[in-house]
C-alpha cells in the first residue's frame, strides 16, 4: 500500500464516521501532523475523495469536506433504495440455508445493540454501525451480482455519513429493534414484497428525518 493510498484511506473512514464534519477545512499541513503523511500524498488522496465527491476543491483555498445536502441525499437514497431492494427479491430467491443463516446471526447481534443504542455510550453507537451495516449486507449477500455489490458499496459509502448523522440525532425516538426485526423476519420467511417494503420505509424514515433538519438549518 503506498503513502497515497494509506492517506486516502484514513480519511474516507474519518469523512464518512464524521472525525472530519461536513464543511471542515482540511489545511495540509494540519492533515500532516494528524495523520503523519507528506504533503504530496495528502494533495493526491484528496484529489482522489474530491472524484469520490466526499471532498470539495476550492481552488486556491484548498480542499474542504463536502456538506451534506437535502437534496443530494434525497438523490442517493432513490439510487441505493433502488439497488437494495433488487438485489435483497434476488437474495431471497436463491439464498440458501447457510445465507438465512448468516442473516438470523447478524440480525442477532444487531438486535443486542439496537437495545443499547439509545444510550449517549458513544463505544456502543460505533459497535451498532458495524452490526448495522453487517446485517444489512447479509440480507442482500445472496444476490449473486458482484457488480451489483459494487454498486451497493459505492452508494452506501456516499450514505453513510448522512445516515450516522440521522441516527446520532434520532436514535432515541425511533424503535431500531423493532424496524431490523420485522425486516429480519421477513427476510427469513422469504417475503421478498414484505421484505421490500420494510426496507424502503426503513430508509425513508431516515431520508425524510435528516432531510428535515438540513432544511431548518437553511
Amino acid at each position: 500500500m503506498t503513502l497515497t493510498d494509506a492517506a486516502y484511506r484514513q480519511l474516507r473512514t474519518d469523512i464518512i464516521a464524521g472525525v472530519r464534519p461536513p464543511t471542515e477545512r482540511l489545511r495540509i499541513e494540519r492533515l500532516s501532523r494528524i495523520y503523519a503523511v507528506g504533503p504530496t500524498p495528502l494533495r493526491e488522496a484528496l484529489q482522489r475523495l474530491a472524484a469520490d465527491g466526499l471532498v470539495i476543491a476550492t481552488g486556491n483555498r484548498g480542499f474542504a469536506v463536502a456538506p451534506l445536502d437535502a437534496a443530494e441525499f434525497e438523490d442517493l437514497n432513490t439510487a441505493r433504495t433502488a439497488i437494495e431492494l433488487q438485489m435483497l427479491r434476488m437474495a431471497i430467491e436463491k439464498g440458501d440455508a447457510m445465507w438465512e443463516s448468516r442473516v438470523v446471526a447478524a440480525a442477532y447481534r444487531l438486535g443486542k445493540l439496537d437495545a443499547r443504542i439509545r444510550s449517549d455510550d458513544h463505544e456502543t453507537l460505533s459497535e451498532w454501525e458495524t452490526a448495522n451495516r453487517d446485517f444489512h449486507f447479509a440480507t442482500v449477500s445472496a444476490c449473486g451480482s458482484k457488480w451489483l455489490i459494487n454498486v451497493r458499496g459505492m452508494l452506501h459509502d456516499q450514505c453513510e455519513r448522512y445516515r450516522r448523522a440521522s441516527v446520532d440525532l434520532k436514535r432515541h425516538e425511533r424503535d431500531l429493534a423493532e424496524e431490523h426485526r420485522q425486516i429480519a423476519d421477513a427476510v427469513v420467511d422469504r417475503n421478498a414484497e414484505r421484505a421490500s417494503e420494510l426496507v424502503a420505509e426503513h430508509f425513508d424514515r431516515t431520508t425524510r428525518f435528516l432531510v428535515q433538519v438540513l432544511g431548518a438549518g437553511d
